[in-house]
């Protein structure tokens, strides 16, 4: 395994924020501008947050892939091939800019709650509320491992009232969920089976870091959201 200095180190963390930098003035501006609004479908709400992307980054966050479900489609799994919808006055929409930034080794969504249904607008925070406190309990303890933050993060779940939507939490930067084998699960992601400290260092000799993934689900009111971010580095 190669050391990597110092400089491979400060370099490769910066890729990592401003990828999410990017990446969140990307969904800021789409919101602004009303890229992702009820009456526009999924693929229009797509075609004009690429168009943002462009403008943004240039080519730095480009790719294919799904970025905008809503309604009934949030709750279906990701990768699954899905027909084109328009989204709803009263639809809770995840944005999910992933896709984008494979590049980057990193992963970045939110949710949005357009209508004035309760139980979405919980959600909503309750993601957010989830991520904080997982995090809160990732910096409190130096030695955690992927299996009992996952634990932590299951039971903030279920405190406030949702199910974990996948079967992993997070995943070390420059990971792939999609076509994961057995092998790589248990020390790649933030699952019950990795039983090993989050903070170490990766195959490539760099540092581990972390991108969380909270998925949160109401199957019985068929909605879904997801919040995607950097765990260990603000």
């Amino acid at each position: 395994m190669t050391v990597r200095d110092r400089m491979d180190e400060r370099l490769r963390v910066l890729r990592l924020l401003e990828a999410e930098r990017m990446a969140r003035a990307v969904f800021d501006r789409a919101m602004e501008e009303g890229a992702i609004t009820p009456g526009r479908s999924e693929s229009e709400a797509e075609s004009a947050i690429r168009g943002i992307a462009r403008d943004v980054a240039g080519p730095m966050l480009s790719g294919p892939g799904r970025l905008v479900r809503s309604g009934p489609h949030t709750v279906l799994p990701t990768g699954q091939r899905i027909p084109d919808r328009a989204i709803g006055v009263d639809d809770l929409v995840v944005v999910d800019l992933s896709p984008l930034m494979v590049g980057h080794e990193t992963g970045f969504a939110r949710t949005v709650a357009f209508g004035e249904d309760p139980g979405q607008r919980r959600l909503v925070g309750d993601l957010y509320g989830v991520f904080r406190d997982s995090r809160g309990a990732f910096r409190g303890d130096e030695t955690i491992t992927g299996g009992q933050l996952h634990a932590e993060v299951s039971a903030f779940a279920l405190k406030a009232g949702w199910d974990l939507g996948t079967w992993h939490v997070g995943r070390l930067t420059g990971t792939a969920a999609e076509g994961a084998t057995a092998a790589v699960r248990g020390e790649e992601f933030i699952a019950p089976e990795n039983d090993k400290p989050l903070r170490r260092t990766d195959h490539a000799g760099f540092r581990a870091h972390w991108t969380m993934e909270i998925r949160l689900v109401d199957a019985c009111s068929g909605f879904a959201g997801t919040h995607k971010q950097l765990l260990d580095l603000v």
